[in-house]
């Protein structure tokens, strides 16, 4: 039987605005600290640090602050938990029955936060902060992994070389912990759900390593999606759609998915599947996980079976970042509310034109480019890059 507890998340960014108002005093005399679009001209970063709880033992605290005491340039402050901040409570199943195997609906973490600051007050351009935010963060995931491994080194732990890369650093601009976002964009494939759908179709057709060697290249931006995507469709012809309701039995949520948008959704967020996979799939996962709007590719059928022709227009890397435009404009919102989620090449256009792109899981040409890079949690670890603590249970 599912059991649904309660947990609380802060559905304000008043830890963050109370660390930014403690250290005025090093920032150039005169900002306006209520004033996002100033305090994004200044190198200032939020540092996120997250870590599964079975390592709590360790002190990640200490390991940060010996990695910045090498650095003279740099200051920093803890981010302390706001009693006083207003909170909203989010039935969570602990154990997610739906699935397969009962996954657990999220990964237990310990959530670091820190405000890494400038020891002398200075400006900095956009293109010169984003590239100084990868610096330390590959810099301090680096030292952090190490000082791990060395832990466990020496305490004698027996574990895999896997359990040794347990660290999410996110090194972001302050802005983005102080604004309030109201849209949130998902792809389907490989991040709301574990699968790739048109793999799964070949799969079934016999064809599914022809097909899976196409959508990896196109992934990792090695061949062009839209001459991809046409590929792998022509190959599908003939399918019946029979198997399609066998298919969507056999997908399954990735760790975190219902979680992610539940709470997303409790905190007033719109949310929007856009994948450039097919709507019949796409609707039911919308459908289980309660997104408010899909958008993805119509799969052309004939007499009960796939044509292998392609509807246009298809929905690219492109036409997804002007669905989220579309869809902000909609609302009447700037492009600084949205929140975009993706693991592949065709979702970086979204991600660059958001406030706030995730790479979840992702190739590796999509975590360097992306904001933050989710790889030790489940689809949850986007609320810790948006600057949410961990799940807590209400007091």
């Amino acid at each position: 039987m599912q059991k649904n507890t309660s947990y609380s998340l802060p559905k304000d960014s008043k830890a963050w605005q109370q660390a930014v108002d403690s250290v005025a005093s090093l920032l150039p005399e005169g900002t306006n600290l209520q004033d996002f679009d100033a305090l994004q001209s200044l190198p200032v970063f939020a540092l996120i640090v997250v870590l599964p709880t079975h390592v709590s033992s360790l002190d990640i605290h200490q390991y940060v602050q010996s990695w910045v005491d090498e650095q003279p340039n740099w200051h920093l402050v803890t981010v302390a938990e706001d009693a006083d901040a207003n909170f909203v409570d989010i039935e969570i199943a602990d154990i997610d029955t739906t699935q397969p195997f009962a996954k657990r609906s999220f990964v237990d973490v310990q959530v670091f936060r820190y405000l890494l600051v400038p020891v002398t007050d200075t400006l900095m351009h956009p293109a010169k902060k984003t590239a100084a935010a990868h610096i330390i963060d590959d810099q301090l995931t680096t030292r952090l992994r190490h000082d791990l491994a060395e832990d466990y080194k020496n305490s004698q732990s027996a574990i895999s070389g896997d359990h040794l890369d347990v660290v999410d650093c996110h090194i972001l601009s302050v802005g983005h912990m102080l604004r309030t976002h109201k849209l949130a964009c998902f792809d389907m494939d490989s991040t709301l759900i574990e699968q790739e759908v048109i793999v799964e179709l070949a799969k079934t057709a016999g064809i599914g390593e022809q097909v899976e060697a196409i959508t990896e290249a196109a992934m990792r931006g090695e061949v062009d999606f839209d001459e991809s995507f046409a590929q792998r469709v022509a190959l599908l012809k003939g399918i019946p759609t029979s198997v399609l309701d066998d298919i969507c039995t056999r997908l399954t949520l990735s760790t975190g998915a219902r979680t992610t948008i539940t709470a997303l959704k409790a905190l007033g967020y719109h949310t929007v599947l856009v994948s450039g996979g097919f709507t019949y799939f796409a609707r039911y996962i919308a459908e289980q996980l309660g997104i408010d709007e899909v958008h993805a590719n119509a799969l052309d059928i004939d007499e009960g079976e796939v044509t292998g022709h392609v509807q246009l227009p298809i929905i690219n890397g492109a036409k997804k970042a002007a669905i989220a435009e579309h869809t902000a404009e909609r609302m009447g919102i700037d492009m600084s509310q949205v929140v975009c989620v993706g693991d592949g090449a065709n979702d970086l256009p979204m991600m660059a034109l958001a406030d706030l792109g995730v790479a979840f899981n992702a190739k590796p040409i999509v975590q360097a480019r992306a904001d933050a890079a989710v790889n030790v949690t489940g689809l949850e670890g986007v609320l810790y890059a948006l600057g949410y603590p961990a799940f807590s249970r209400p007091k």
